[in-house]
């Protein structure tokens, strides 16, 4: 074999193995850098983090009633941050936040977070939310924060069933139909039957009564 020969024949073996190095760290430990991203929405800005936001709506898709937007909330910074809203880009509905305890607005700690959704924790409910969005789409989602301001993201719309149950609206419309049912039942049966009980005891009494007179 000539020199010249030799030498790309070398060449080559080190390309090959180049290649088969860069494969190999690819399939180990860097193969975890590729940022797949989860199917849940979730951005970074300056000191906060908004993570898992969803919108979630009534289970039932021809329910009427609030929807929510469900998401966690992270802050890095050495101070405590206030989220001052949440709003929908391009919907109609308004969103109302509740603080976990108390009436005050949400706070998120400093290195801490606050999770939106869920019992026992801070709620951002969107009235009219069966009109304002629609399963199965991507709705624009801002949270204003004190510090750091307007964080935008798209967060996928989903009804309350199976995982998400537990996050979402708590208001359900079969809870209105309660109050109607319960005071209709209890008078129209309790009165009816005690005013009949009356009426037989006083018409048994004075019948017997005069008979036994009469025959004594």
């Amino acid at each position: 074999m000539s020199r010249s020969l030799r030498r790309g024949a070398l060449a080559a073996a080190a390309i090959v193995s180049s290649i088969a190095s860069l494969a190999a760290c690819a399939a180990g430990n860097d193969a975890q850098t590729l940022e797949i991203k989860p199917d849940n929405a979730a951005v970074s800005k300056g000191e906060i983090k908004v993570q898992n936001a969803l919108v979630i709506t009534q289970p039932e898709r021809e329910a009427k009633g609030p929807a929510v937007v469900s998401a966690t909330l992270f802050n890095s910074g050495i101070e405590a941050q206030t989220l001052e809203s949440v709003t929908l880009p391009g919907g109609t509905g308004t969103v109302k936040l509740t603080a976990a305890e108390g009436s005050g607005k949400i706070t998120v700690p400093a290195g801490g977070s606050v999770i939106l959704g869920g019992k026992g924790n801070a709620t951002a409910v969107i009235e009219n939310g069966r009109e304002s969005v629609k399963d199965g789409n991507q709705q624009k989602v801002v949270f204003e924060f004190s510090k750091t301001g307007a964080v935008e993201l798209g967060a996928f719309v989903v009804p309350a069933t199976g995982y998400f149950g537990k996050f979402g609206p708590s208001e359900a419309p079969a809870a209105g139909a309660t109050p109607s049912g319960t005071p209709s039942g209890t008078p129209s049966g309790t009165p009816s039957g005690a005013a009949s009980h009356g009426a037989t005891k006083p018409s048994g009494t004075p019948s017997g009564g005069a008979s036994h007179s009469a025959g004594h």
